[in-house]
């Protein structure tokens, strides 16, 4: 699937392939704090599918694994684009997708180092709008 998307400001803007059905929920602590939530939505795509224009600041981290990590963010306003691991995947961050609606996670991982409260999210009122 055809996906596009921009940071916040949209000095970046990209394109890409992706499959909604390979969506994942990360809970772990590294992503909920890189992402201001309570758990990041990731959305693995081919690197060289990636299309973007606008330039991209990165970040290097370990990941649990020993392996690199290379975190694109959007050097004006710090949208955080994607995550790139040469040994593992490379991860679209499901929020900046024009798309997003569509990528449901389909599974979950570090789901001990979940927030207690996330699984009872549905329960809280709500209001269509603020």
């Amino acid at each position: 699937m055809r996906v596009h998307g921009s940071s916040y400001c949209e000095h970046i803007t990209f394109i890409s392939e992706t499959e909604p059905a390979r969506t994942t929920a990360c809970h772990c602590r590294d992503c909920r704090v890189m992402s201001g939530g309570c758990y990041r939505s990731i959305v693995p795509f081919d690197e060289d599918a990636l299309q973007a224009s606008g330039e991209l600041m990165n970040y290097y981290k370990i990941g649990d694994n020993g392996n690199a990590r290379e975190l694109a963010f959007c050097n004006r306003c710090g949208s955080h684009i994607y995550a790139a691991s040469k040994a593992t995947s490379c991860g679209l961050r499901a929020g900046v997708l024009a798309e997003a609606a569509e990528f449901m996670p389909t599974h979950q991982i570090w789901r001990d180092s979940r927030l207690s409260w996330v699984d009872e999210f549905s329960a809280l009122p709500a209001k269509p709008k603020q």
